[in-house]
């Protein structure tokens, strides 16, 4: 009979199911708990290594676009150009784009347009992230609740042990008392 591999001892011993029957995040604890390693990780820094261009330039994109810095400098392009074509250029009878600021609308409608698929682009990437450190959770979860199981099992096979060893010390004490 063979013998059964290190992997499917500490499946059965510890979750109660053959090795063919974990899931990933399962044997990937299972593997360190064999390998003595950590199965800490950072999701932000393993999200950040997975991700792509187009998902880094989201990510900045929305950054920016959420912020306040880009609110107060939109406002005052937009006011700056309302300003500019409603008052300043219509003296001189060049305004380019006068009221109802046509092509600022065209222009206001193109960047909605650009920036609402970027921005659910990065929301997906968070999700996705989010995901990961949930996966990531549960694995260091499994592994802390694994490692108290074990370490339950050591100190039980040591107080046995011990009583043993008391029930030992015990009936030899009985015996050469009887005896004597």
């Amino acid at each position: 009979m063979a013998t059964p591999s290190p992997l499917d001892d500490l499946s059965h011993r510890l979750l109660g199911k053959p090795a063919g029957e974990l899931n990933d995040e399962q044997r990937r604890v299972l593997a360190g708990i064999e390998a003595g390693t950590t199965v800490s990780r950072d999701a932000a820094d393993l999200a950040d290594e997975r991700a792509t261009f187009g998902e880094r330039l989201s990510d900045r994109v929305a950054a920016v676009g959420g912020s306040w810095g880009f609110i107060i400098a939109f406002t005052a392009v937009l006011l700056g150009w309302m300003i500019l074509n409603s008052d300043i250029l219509t003296h001189f009878n060049a305004a380019f784009d006068p009221y109802p600021y046509i092509f600022l609308n065209l222009l206001l409608s193109t960047v909605a347009a650009i920036q609402a698929p970027i921005i659910m682009m990065s929301q997906n990437r968070q999700s996705a992230k989010d995901r990961l450190a949930a996966s990531l959770d549960y694995e260091t979860n499994l592994r802390a609740e694994l490692d108290i199981l074990r370490v339950h099992h050591k100190i039980d096979h040591l107080v046995l042990a011990r009583l043993d060893a008391i029930e030992a010390k015990i009936d030899a004490l009985a015996k050469s008392g009887a005896g004597a």
